[in-house]
C-alpha cells in the first residue's frame, strides 16, 4: 500500500510555497507533491483525479469542482523597458486606447472588451507574447505574477489603475470528504494546527448588560437555595 500524500496542481504565476510550509511542518509524514500545471488545464486536472487540489484562475464553467476564491491580482501591461508608460508609476485604460496589444492564445485575463489595437497575429503562449513585446510588437496585458514570472532585463511592466482585477481560487473536486484535502483547505483558510471545519464555534461574548443580568440571576438563585436549606434545618429541629 502506498504511503499517503496529496496532489497540489498549481499555474503559472501562482505561489504555493507558503502553504507547502505549513503543510510540511504540521503534516511531515504526508508529502504535498507541487505539480505545475498550464492555466487551461488545470480545472480538468482536478477533475480527472491528476491532482487532489489547484491553485488557478477560476474557469467559466466550474462544474464538478468546488471552487475557493483566495485573492484578487493585480492587472498589468508590460511593454519595452524605453517605452513611454516606464515614466509614471501606473497607467490607466484610457492609456492605452491607442497601444497595440497582443493577446495570446493561453490569455488567463479574460478581459472582455480589452482596451487597445489588438494585433491579428495571436501568439500561442504568454512566453512567445513576451518575446513579442520585447520585440516592440505591442503591450500584453497580464496578471502582475505572470509579468514577475517572466520579467526580463529589456522588459517593465505597469498596474492598470482602473483594469479589473484577477483572481486566483483554490479548486478540488465537488463533494470531495478526502481528510487531507480538508485539512489542506484548513491550511489555505489560516485555520491552526488541531481545529477542524466541524468544531463547534465558541460562544459568542456577551455583553456588559447580559453578563449583569447573568450575575443578578446568578446571586437569586444562591438566595434562594439558602433560604431551602435554612428552611430544612428548622424543621428537623
Amino acid at each position: 500500500m502506498n504511503p499517503p500524500s496529496l496532489t497540489l496542481g498549481y499555474v503559472p504565476g501562482a505561489t504555493p510555497a507558503k502553504w507547502a510550509r505549513v503543510w510540511a511542518e504540521r503534516h511531515p509524514a504526508v508529502p504535498l507533491l507541487l505539480q505545475a500545471i498550464d492555466a487551461a488545464d488545470a480545472p480538468d486536472a482536478v477533475r480527472a483525479g491528476t491532482v487532489d487540489v489547484a491553485l488557478l484562475r477560476p474557469p467559466p464553467d466550474v462544474s464538478g469542482l468546488s471552487v475557493i476564491p483566495l485573492y484578487e491580482e493585480t492587472t498589468v501591461a508590460v511593454v519595452p523597458k524605453d517605452h513611454v508608460f516606464t515614466a509614471v508609476d501606473e497607467i490607466t485604460v484610457a492609456d492605452l486606447h491607442e497601444e497595440p496589444v497582443l493577446l495570446p492564445a493561453d490569455d488567463v485575463v479574460g478581459w472582455a472588451h480589452a482596451p487597445g489595437q489588438l494585433l491579428d497575429h495571436r501568439p500561442e503562449t504568454t512566453m512567445d507574447a513576451i518575446e513579442l513585446v520585447a520585440a516592440g510588437l505591442g503591450a500584453l496585458i497580464v496578471p502582475q505574477s505572470l509579468a514577475r514570472l517572466y520579467l526580463r532585463k529589456d522588459l517593465c511592466y505597469r498596474p492598470i489603475a482602473d483594469a479589473p482585477t484577477c483572481p486566483v481560487a483554490l479548486a478540488f473536486s465537488e463533494g470531495s470528504a478526502a481528510t487531507l484535502v480538508e485539512e489542506f483547505v484548513g491550511v489555505v483558510r489560516g485555520r491552526k494546527a488541531g481545529s477542524s471545519r466541524g468544531q463547534a464555534q465558541p460562544a459568542p461574548k456577551r455583553s456588559a448588560r447580559e453578563k449583569t443580568l447573568a450575575k443578578q440571576a446568578a446571586r437569586a438563585a444562591a438566595g434562594k437555595v439558602a433560604r431551602q436549606s435554612g428552611g430544612t434545618r428548622r424543621g428537623r429541629r
